[in-house]
């Protein structure tokens, strides 16, 4: 038997014959060295393997029409990337500041619902003479020129930010800490919201109208193309929002004052920072994200009721699998959860069996398989 000094415990180590645990004179039991092939648990062999031949899957697709995989996967990221500029700022309030708002995609909605008003009242003329004369063309054919998108844009982003802070400040503030009030009165309030848009706008669905001078589309590979809406100006927005929050989270004096006010709010006020004042402006942040997504998606899907369900649905999916508070985290969720959406709105068809219909049971088989080997989602920590 061979004996070594442990130099932590002053002592020696005593090799008593079990591979797992090694014994010192002192008595104290050293930590068993873990194989390294113990972390291949077999549901993460199931999930490589499952992985492995939905890539399979999906090459093959790609061999047998490159041009369509092309607009198919496309369309997930363009997909993808509305469900990110939505769910960073649900990530925003749930996941960083445990703030349980569930009338999040009401914001969304209700953002859209109003950059559609605007433009229609301010750009859109109506017969006899109605309307601001903004626009740059007739009742039948109207020219939309850039201000038309960007000016309702703004406007309604704006003031999706300021309700989202009278929420906050009326309903939630004063509950902080008790999740299951905040989701219950939140839940209400969306309620509430999708009766007044319902008799407000209708329930016909409408679409915000881009640009003229914009081009429809963009020309890929193999002469298909693609729209230039969703593969321009929404993923380029979803990067340019990334980019800017990960900046204001983690180069930010304002976003350390955040994280830290999550962890120990009372350590963070007695160092004189108005604590309140800083979760007012995230919220806000928060909720201009929603109606700024509710803007793209008028333009880039449409607008109509229960679309504000659904993406409370995405975006609960995104931050779950992403882990809670994690900006990288929400990227990758929206990511697998756009491209995932997408492929199996077309390729779940085998032979003359057309399964698309039960495409949104794939999506809650990725969240289940993300779960099952990441509890907390893929960058998830403890609380």
């Amino acid at each position: 038997m061979s004996e070594t000094v442990d130099s932590s415990s002053g002592g020696e180590v005593r090799d008593t014959g079990d591979a797992s645990a090694r014994v010192t004179t002192t008595g104290v039991i050293a930590a068993p060295e873990v194989a390294s092939g113990s972390r291949w648990s077999p549901k993460r062999i199931a999930l490589v393997l499952l992985v492995a031949a939905v890539v399979v899957f999906l090459a093959a697709k790609a061999a047998d029409d490159l041009g369509r995989f092309l607009v198919v996967t496309l369309n997930g990221l363009s997909l993808a990337a509305l469900f990110f500029v939505v769910a960073s700022g649900f990530t925003l309030i749930f996941g960083l500041m445990r703030v349980v708002n569930m009338a999040h995609g009401s914001l969304y909605l209700l953002g859209g619902y109003l950059a559609l008003q605007m433009q229609e009242s301010w750009y859109q003329p109506e017969e006899g003479g109605g309307g601001l004369g903004l626009s740059l063309g007739g009742t039948d054919d109207t020219v939309y020129s850039l201000a038309a998108w960007v000016l309702p844009l703004i406007v309604a982003t704006v003031i999706i930010g300021v309700i989202g802070v009278l929420l906050q400040q009326v309903f939630l503030r004063w509950n902080q800490g008790q999740d299951l009030r905040q989701a219950l009165i939140t839940i209400a309030i969306s309620v509430i919201f999708a009766d007044q848009m319902l008799a407000e706008f209708g329930g016909i669905s409408k679409d915000i109208k881009p640009p003229t001078a914009w081009p429809d589309s963009i020309s890929l590979p193999g002469g298909s193309g693609f729209g230039f809406f969703r593969g321009v100006v929404v993923i380029g927005a979803a990067l340019a929002i990334g980019l800017g929050l990960w900046l204001l989270i983690k180069r930010t004096r304002y976003g350390k004052i955040v994280r830290a006010g999550v962890d120990d709010r009372d350590m963070v006020s007695a160092l004189g920072i108005n604590v309140q004042l800083v979760f007012a402006g995230a919220f806000f942040i928060g909720a201009m994200l929603a109606g700024f997504g509710g803007v793209l998606g008028g333009t880039m899907l449409s607008l109509q009721p229960g679309e504000d369900t659904s993406f409370l649905l995405n975006s609960l999916i995104v931050v779950i699998i992403g882990g809670m508070g994690s900006l990288g985290g929400a990227a990758i969720g929206a990511l697998a959860l756009g491209l995932v959406d997408a492929y199996a709105d077309v390729y779940l068809v085998f032979g003359g069996t057309d399964l698309t219909n039960y495409s949104i049971l794939v999506t809650f088989a990725l969240l289940v398989g993300v779960l099952a080997v990441r509890p907390l989602g893929l960058f998830g920590r403890p609380a």
